[in-house]
């Protein structure tokens, strides 16, 4: 709040045909953290996604295909839609983009049967979030990465939700054996302000040339500056570190309670502070008691409760929120 209130008063909007310290402060910290060579900045995920298929598109293949997975979800304008597959998002805006498909997520025979020479991009979640925190397999990262050796394609790591520490790491792709090409960040990057972001490394450096992509007020002064703080906290002073040590002990702790009410729990799954309980039913009665507890979540997919601790999140507020969720599983 300091930092914004001092930029507030310094200026808070220049024309983009200007570049501000600011925004090259906030760009710098984003490519160092994330080893990324160039950054376009935009206001959110969705736009960050629509970018990052004008740069498919502009470099690799005019007419070729774009993959993403089963049960992804990229965002709700047009083009972020047409990558997306929740139906109940889709259904009253179709027909949508064409030569976009979907490869079943996890499932490495369906992917080695879509990816061929006429393959432009695939489009990656490797934490699905709306869906129900499905973690994307080892065994399915290196097949994409075999497949892209042999058919040279695109890579584009949505970490919109999944990145800036979320999952104990900078980037949820940091798991894996894998590089991509494109990188998309948002969500908390700006500290509750609007802002995100397209990372890129190769080729696709040379996507956006002056007026072919623009945005009035994408790298706004104010966000990037709270996007700044951002970073040095989960990055410069080791947020990130503290997300990956207590997130092993959230979710170690979830699982006890899953053996505990197995009649309830189905899976617990999860990586840092992105964690999901599967249970056997709607979990929506499970979301309005936390909340009368003063606990927030949400029940996505159903019957997955999806657990997103702020990044500063203690090991008190953690056993605060399984002390509540013991006692409401009991309850049930």
């Amino acid at each position: 709040m300091e930092a914004i209130n001092d930029q507030i008063n310094r200026f808070s909007h220049v024309s983009n045909f200007f570049i501000t310290d600011v925004q090259l402060e906030f760009a710098e910290k984003l490519l160092k953290y994330s080893e990324m060579s160039k950054v376009f900045l935009t206001n959110s995920g969705t736009e960050a996604v629509e970018a990052a298929l004008k740069a498919v598109r502009r470099i690799k293949n005019l007419e070729g295909e774009i993959l993403s997975f089963t049960k992804s979800y990229h965002g709700r304008t047009y083009g972020a839609l047409s990558l997306t597959d929740r139906i109940e998002y889709k259904k009253e805006f179709e027909p949508l983009l064409p030569q976009i498909s979907k490869i079943t997520f996890n499932d490495e025979d369906d992917l080695i049967k879509k990816v061929n020479d006429n393959t432009a991009a695939i489009f990656m979640e490797f934490v699905q979030g709306e869906s129900g925190i499905n973690i994307i397999t080892d065994c399915f990262v290196d097949t994409i990465t075999r497949l892209k050796e042999k058919y040279d394609f695109a890579i584009i790591a949505d970490c919109i939700q999944s990145g800036i520490g979320r999952t104990g790491k900078p980037y949820a792709f940091n798991y894996f054996n894998i590089k991509p090409d494109i990188v998309l960040v948002a969500k908390s990057i700006g500290g509750g302000l609007p802002l995100g972001a397209i990372l890129t490394r190769g080729v696709y450096d040379e996507a956006f040339s002056y007026g072919v992509h623009g945005s009035t007020f994408g790298g706004n002064p104010v966000s990037c500056t709270a996007g700044i703080v951002v970073l040095d906290e989960v990055f410069g002073k080791g947020l990130v570190n503290s997300v990956a040590e207590l997130g092993e002990y959230f979710i170690s702790e979830l699982r006890e309670l899953s053996n505990k009410f197995p009649s309830i729990i189905n899976d617990v799954r999860g990586l840092g502070f992105m964690i999901g309980v599967e249970t056997t039913s709607d979990c929506d009665e499970i979301v309005n008691q936390l909340r009368e507890r003063k606990v927030l979540i949400n029940c996505t997919n159903q019957n997955v409760i999806r657990i997103l601790p702020p990044l500063i999140a203690t090991k008190n507020d953690i056993d605060f929120f399984l002390y509540n969720f013991h006692e409401v599983l009991k309850s049930l």
